[in-house]
This record gives C-alpha cells, structure tokens and sequence, in this order.
C-alpha cells in the first residue's frame, strides 16, 4: 500500500515541483521510465502480499482489484492532461483497495495477524 501512496504522490505533484526538479538537477524524478518502474514494483510486491493473503482466505478478488488497478493506472494517459489526475487517483485507489481488503480478510481469519 505504501509504495502506491507514494507512486500516487509522485505522479500526483509532480507537475507542481517538475520546474523546480530541473532547476536543482534531479528533473529525472519526471521520466516515464521512473514512473513504469515504480508501478511495477507497486504491482510485484502487491502480487507477493496478495498471493500470501489469498492462501489464508482464499478468495480472488483482492487479486481482481490489483490488476484492476494497475491497468487503470498504466493507461494513465488515455484521457490526456486534464484527466490524468483522475485516472491516477482511481488505479492508486483500487491498489490501495486490493491491499485493504487483502489485510480485512486476513484478519477476519486470524484475528491475531499482524497490522502491518
């Protein structure tokens, strides 16, 4: 969930401190490699949490809500500029949905699993 927030927050602001980034020489924070690798870090970490939850409770979709998600966030730029925002925050919500369901269902099986 963690690395979602942050790759939300990242793409999110962006626009905001990219001329400043260049500025002090870090402008490749704004490369679309940077932000394919930290979704895909996002989506593998999230598969391993997922994977391990659902051999707890059995049910997919969590996993459903993750690939959901990821494809959303992916096609970040199919409503241009002005609906990038929106995409973001809809693909980072259904990641953010798939890890918060993953732990629920955990919990409501082993009410004594970890909260982090």
């Amino acid at each position: 969930m963690w690395v979602t927030t942050l790759c939300a927050l990242h793409c999110l602001l962006l626009p905001v401190i990219l001329p400043i980034l260049s500025l002090i020489g870090l402008s490749f924070l704004g490369e679309e490699l940077l932000e394919r690798l930290i979704l895909g870090t996002s989506i593998v970490l999230g598969l391993v949490a997922l994977v391990s939850g659902m051999r707890q409770h059995a049910r997919m979709y969590p996993l459903v809500l993750l690939v959901a998600g990821g494809f959303v966030y992916w096609h970040k730029d199919s409503l241009g500029d002005m609906g990038e925002p929106l995409i973001i925050l809809i693909g980072a919500g259904l990641i953010i949905a798939a890890h918060w369901v993953n732990l629920r269902l955990v919990r409501s099986i082993n009410p004594l699993a970890p909260t982090s």
